[in-house]
């Protein structure tokens, strides 16, 4: 018998019935039917893009197909609380976002715990954001943005797809470390703010290499910096902010899935092994690069500390910048 359902089914006889059954499903008979990922996000957008070919290569190593379904609305704490509520027997899981980090500092009333009702199993993928100016500005670069907007404190504006999303937050997160005032003006939506960008009405932006690279290679934009960790693939010549002089700054719009809670351990390393099994081919992997995303894996103890991490982060940010969704 393998060392992992061995674990599971040794410990089988001392639990409930249900349990039981959950245990026993793990035991090598799951999944012996199709498996629910929910997008908490409409279908269309890169998070669901990346979601479907996900699925496919999740599918295929599992051996049982994987189905998305698009559960969008508040923010994405109607899917994540879909999840949260689930029977913990491998067959429905959520394809989140940073919106999962950041909704317990905007919603102190969750219908969930962030932490306690879920089991991280992967990062599956990200996007690091990119800070981007109209081409109507009369800085070029990073240092001359943050030059420009502390002699001129107040006078620029940034757009964000809305209050609390990861655009707004991650600026609001840079603002406080480099002790500039820029305005805040909220958009429904991403694609609104970024046309008023390159339309000069907006001065700067955080969004994404994948949407934001067109509009740099045309010349109506400017690319300031990229906040991840390392310079892109994409765009090797765009400086990272931490290398600017934020040692430690990033914002990422990452990918990654999630349980319920008190998922079998065998599920969970069943579905991790999968997940770090297509991360290596080839055809997926090309495919989520040529639309500026990256393709990245994590064990499920990197991926809850992440979680951990960015929970007090945003909830600092929101309290500093008085952010409401209200």
């Amino acid at each position: 018998m393998p060392r992992l359902t061995r674990r599971v089914f040794l410990g089988a006889a001392g639990l409930s019935p249900i349990a039981a059954r959950w245990a026993h499903a793990a035991d090598g008979d799951w999944p012996t039917r199709p498996i629910r990922l929910i997008v908490p996000f409409s279908a269309g957008g890169t998070v669901d893009v990346t979601a479907r070919l996900a699925a496919v290569q999740l599918g295929r190593a599992l051996g049982s197909p994987v189905v998305v379904d698009n559960l969008p609305g508040a923010g994405g704490v109607i899917a994540s609380g879909r999840v949260a509520t689930s029977p913990p027997d491998g067959y429905t899981l959520l394809f989140t976002t940073p919106n999962h980090t950041i909704n317990p500092a905007l919603f102190p009333r969750l219908p969930f715990d962030t932490e306690k009702d879920f089991a991280p199993i992967a990062l599956v993928a990200e996007i690091p954001e990119l800070l981007v100016a109209s081409s109507s500005q009369p800085f070029r670069d990073f240092p001359g943005f943050v030059a420009y907007a502390k002699a001129h404190p107040g006078a620029l504006d940034y757009g964000s797809a809305g209050n609390g999303t990861l655009p707004h937050v991650t600026m609001e997160l840079l603002l406080q470390r480099l002790g500039i005032k820029v305005t805040h003006v909220p958009y429904k939506g991403a694609a609104p703010a970024l046309n008023d960008l390159i339309a000069g009405q907006l001065a700067v932006k955080m969004d994404t290499i994948a949407t934001a690279s067109p509009h740099v290679r045309s010349g109506r934009l400017r690319a300031l910096a990229i906040a991840s960790a390392r310079r892109s693939a994409l765009m090797p010549d765009i400086p990272t902010i931490a290398e600017l002089g934020m040692t430690g700054y990033e914002g990422i719009l990452w990918m990654g899935i999630l349980a319920p809670a008190r998922t079998p351990v065998a599920i969970v390393d069943r579905l991790g092994a999968a997940i770090a099994r297509f991360q290596d081919d080839a055809a997926y992997t090309t495919q989520l690069r040529e639309a500026g995303v990256d393709p990245v894996g994590s064990d499920p103890t990197g991926f809850s500390k992440r979680i951990h991490a960015e929970l007090g982060q945003w909830a600092d940010v929101v309290r500093a910048s008085h952010i409401s969704v209200e």
